[in-house]
Formats: structure tokens, C-alpha cells, sequence
């Protein structure tokens, strides 16, 4: 079951990632390895992150990328939003006409779910998720091998 888009958990992933990490800049090849993306993929969602000022990239020999924002201050709902939004219904999802004055009861209960997540996700920063008890590591099979450039 999925609940985000394939773009929001990889960008999850690589912000906590990078959070986790002690030096950088990351390539996007070593983001990929650590939070077991696909690069091609990774490459799109970083872009969005860095047009979102969440990662910062710099190119060349001696680049990569690093988070731009203090990981207590970054919140899940905004590197989500960054990639790919969770939006609120704000009209009938089916497009029905006799919807147009409010949504019906499944779907108010639909949006009601989603400002919910939206509130749990904005009140969590990166850096709670990078500090969870040592037993419950940050992402899964998280490898942090590899070195920065």
C-alpha cells in the first residue's frame, strides 16, 4: 500500500539521508546507494528539492549535494510538499455537478484524513526522525558507507 508518491518517499529519504550524514557534498550516485533509489529518478526529485532551497547542489568534481536547511526546522510536510503535494479535496475528485456546493460524505472524510496527515507531518521535523532510538534505524536497510566529496 502506498500512502505518498514514489517522489515524496525519495525525497523522505534522501533528506533524512543527508541529515544523518557528518560531511558532504553527497553525489547523487552515493544518495541513491545509501537510501536505495534509482538515480535517474533520485537526480529529478534533488532538482525539486534544490528549487525548494531543502538540498543544496553544486556542480563539478568536488560536488554533490547538502541539506540547505537545519534539519530541526525542516519539517516532513515540507520536503513532501517540495516533491509532490499532499493536497486537500477542494472540489468533487470525480468532477459531478451535483458535487459542486460540497463534497460528499466519503470524500469529506477523505480530506479530513489528509489535513490530519498534513498536521502529524508538518509537526514533524527531519531531525526527530534522524534522532528515533537506536533500535528503530531512520530508513530502511540504511547503509551510510561511502564518503563525501
Amino acid at each position: 500500500m502506498k500512502l505518498l508518491s514514489e517522489a515524496a518517499e525519495y525525497g523522505l529519504r534522501a533528506v533524512v539521508w543527508l541529515a544523518r550524514q557528518d560531511n558532504g557534498p553527497w553525489t547523487t550516485e552515493q544518495i541513491a546507494a545509501g537510501t536505495k533509489a534509482t538515480t535517474g529518478y533520485l537526480a529529478r526529485v534533488l532538482q525539486r528539492l534544490g528549487r525548494a532551497d531543502i538540498v543544496r547542489g553544486r556542480r563539478g568534481v568536488a560536488g554533490g549535494f547538502v541539506l540547505a536547511r537545519d534539519p530541526g526546522e525542516l519539517t516532513i510536510l515540507e520536503v513532501i510538499d517540495a516533491v509532490d503535494p499532499l493536497e486537500r479535496l477542494d472540489g468533487c475528485p470525480l468532477g459531478l455537478a451535483e458535487h459542486a456546493e460540497g463534497l460528499c460524505a466519503l470524500h469529506a472524510h477523505i480530506d479530513h484524513a489528509i489535513a490530519q496527515l498534513r498536521e502529524a507531518f508538518g509537526a514533524t521535523t527531519v531531525a526527530q526522525i534522524v534522532s528515533e532510538p537506536e533500535e528503530r534505524s531512520p530508513l530502511c536497510e540504511l547503509t551510510t558507507t561511502g564518503t563525501g566529496g
